[in-house]
């Protein structure tokens, strides 16, 4: 079935020209990458797809009735309003019926209200998508929905339009760099949602292993031209090798027939006949397939590095706490040379925090940090660029010197530099402001390496990066022989470049884990997963005869009773959390007591009437 058809579509931007003439198709059921390297339109093409913006010329054909939901890198709310309140902001009917319950829940006093509102979660079987809806909250770290919009950050706003997306359950769904913003764990679980979830997505997303693990088609826009491959991240990489390989065989022919053409073309006479000019014509396309050019240039970095003292970066004993909240509490390490260590961990448990200590910019409360004299720090932090207004990308280069020194005493210009940096020479004197966001991450990139660090810090390196530029970074950062200490939520990233990890898990302690992140997550894995797979092999079995145990009304009410009493539980861990208050009354804990038990009372006949379906399944 097709949801969604992109009919020649072409956009600029002034002179500055970013697609033409585009066109391709989404179906059910599809889970499309789009890939392309940065400042190729990516976001451009997913705002129009989406309704954001209107294409130059073209159209976009959206199958009638279609829901779709759009998630943007920028997403916009009312500050006013609480998460509960933008969640519950939908048309999607059942969202409705669960306010409702919702709202019951808080007033128990009124009992018909209560029960009104139960009837309608049974009547409308809510209670499956209530729990997934909670789930999706959980999972993204929403607890606070009273919480206004104006006081989230950039990132609890992303994981919102992300929450708010997922639960309106939308035909076709529409992503723009999901990924971002999530700490590992969210990412892992985001993964495993969209694999095994009938729903059709679009998205724009760096993350190599969600490409691997989710996608089952990748349109590639290369060179002004789509490319369709029907499968995984690695089945593009193989089709794609084979393709660009045989366009340089392709252009080798044409460039031998162009000059056994052109030979013919200078002995010509000058009267022509109709034969000689369709050969003319013949010619001209040779020749444009004989000049193609990939211009396919990779980030060749080879800045001359300072030498690396033997003694490099010490903590002693190092603690720092904010409040009640620990991020190190004794922390010993002695960094040693070609180090290459990878930081994880759920966001804030202080991961920015030990990077700003290590490089000096925050003191700790008790301990050393001891600094080598030769270490000379390359801090890639999540701000990015500094944009400083008419500023050109040449100047910006041209700060750090007219030359900048390479290995073995050699030395490049800044305009050669921005060149290796896939900035062609067009492009180096645009202004910085009009670049798109992954360029100015790889402008900053270049700022940060050409001024000959030893000890490379990376927050959130591949954050916007094109995949183009990561594979070409990570064979640099192979080969850099100083120091390396990389935050990221790239795992595909991460396996690549890190030897070792320091996990972050909260209250203090940081584990050295010696193996990359792969590694680690089997480590972590290989324990509960047996326990997992016998769970599920215990209650696999009874299924195979539910039929014959229990009536069809009964398997119905059995596994309504399974969705019910988890949102009950739920429900109960909320009314439990807000004993917590110590600025409660004693009037209002009565009244919170009350309205726990009845949620309790609720959860013992649910479970008692669960019981005695389940013997009866059991018998």
């Amino acid at each position: 079935m097709n949801f969604l058809t992109v009919e020649s579509i072409s956009k600029s931007y002034g002179e500055v020209s970013l697609f033409e003439d585009l066109s391709f198709s989404i179906h059910k059921d599809d889970k499309i990458a789009f890939v392309a390297k940065n400042g190729s339109g990516k976001t451009s093409i997913l705002n129009i797809i989406s309704g954001m913006d209107q294409p130059d010329n073209g159209q976009v054909v959206i199958r009638k009735g279609l829901r779709l939901s759009f998630l943007s890198q920028s997403p916009q709310f009312e500050d006013e309003l609480t998460i509960e309140d933008t969640i519950f902001n939908s048309d999607l009917p059942i969202l409705k019926i669960i306010e409702s319950y919702e709202k019951a829940l808080l007033n128990p006093e009124d009992a018909d209200a209560y029960q009104k509102a139960f009837e309608g979660m049974d009547r409308h079987n809510a209670w499956e998508f209530e729990l997934r809806f909670k789930q999706i909250l959980s999972q993204l770290k929403l607890d606070d929905l009273s919480q206004k919009i104006k006081t989230l950050s950039g990132g609890q706003k992303k994981r919102l339009a992300l929450a708010t997306a997922l639960i309106n359950n939308p035909d076709l769904l529409i992503l723009d760099e999901p990924t971002n913003h999530l700490d590992l764990e969210m990412i892992e679980w985001l993964e495993q949602y969209f694999a095994k979830a009938q729903m059709t997505l679009f998205m724009v997303t760096h993350d190599r292993y969600f490409l691997e693990r989710v996608c089952n088609e990748i349109i590639e826009l290369d060179h002004g031209k789509l490319f369709t491959y029907k499968g995984n991240y690695t089945y593009y990489l193989e089709q794609k090798e084979a393709r660009v390989t045989n366009e340089t065989v392709e252009t080798g022919k044409a460039k031998q027939l162009f000059k056994k053409e052109l030979d013919w073309m200078r002995r010509q006479p000058k009267a022509r006949t109709t034969k000689s000019k369709s050969r003319i014509d013949d010619f001209h396309d040779i020749k444009a397939k004989a000049h193609q050019r990939r211009n396919d240039h990779q980030i060749q970095l080879e800045i001359n590095m300072e030498r690396l003292g033997s003694k490099i970066v010490e903590f002693h004993k190092v603690s720092k706490s904010f409040k009640d909240k620990v991020i190190l509490d004794g922390f010993e390490y002695v960094f040693k040379k070609g180090e290459r260590i990878g930081i994880i961990g759920k966001n804030g448990t202080g991961k920015s925090t030990f990077l700003n200590m290590l490089t000096q910019s925050i003191q700790p409360d008790a301990g050393k940090v001891i600094i080598g004299e030769t270490v000379k720090f390359g801090y890639y932090t999540q701000s990015g660029i500094n944009i400083k207004e008419g500023q050109k990308v040449i100047d910006v280069i041209k700060e750090f010197g007219e030359y900048i020194p390479l290995t073995k005493g050699r030395q490049i210009s800044a305009q050669q530099l921005l060149e290796r940096f896939l900035f062609d020479r067009k492009k180096s004197y645009d202004f910085v402001e009009k670049l798109s966001g992954g360029e100015q991450k790889r402008l900053y990139l270049c700022t940060i390496l050409i001024q000959n660090p030893n000890f490379l810090i990376l927050d959130e390196p591949t954050n916007d990066l094109d995949i183009v530029t990561l594979n070409v970074l990570e064979d640099f950062l192979l080969d850099f022989p100083g120091c390396l200490l990389v935050v990221s939520h790239d795992r595909y990233f991460m396996d690549k470049i890190v030897d070792h990890l320091f996990v972050f898990r909260g209250g203090g302690e940081v584990e050295d884990f010696p193996g990359n992140y792969s590694d680690y997550r089997d480590y972590e894995a290989s324990t509960p997963y047996v326990e997992v797979a016998k769970t599920q092999t215990s209650v696999e079995d009874p299924k195979k005869n539910e039929a014959e145990k229990l009536s069809y009304n009964e398997q119905k009410e059995l596994k309504s009773l399974t969705g019910k009493i988890r949102s009950l539980e739920l429900d109960k861990k909320a009314f439990e959390t807000k004993f917590h208050d110590t600025s409660l009354k004693q009037d209002q804990i009565n009244k919170l007591s009350q309205d726990l038990q009845k949620i309790i009372d609720e959860i013992a006949v649910k479970e008692a009437r669960w019981f005695e379906l389940s013997e009866k399944l059991e018998s």
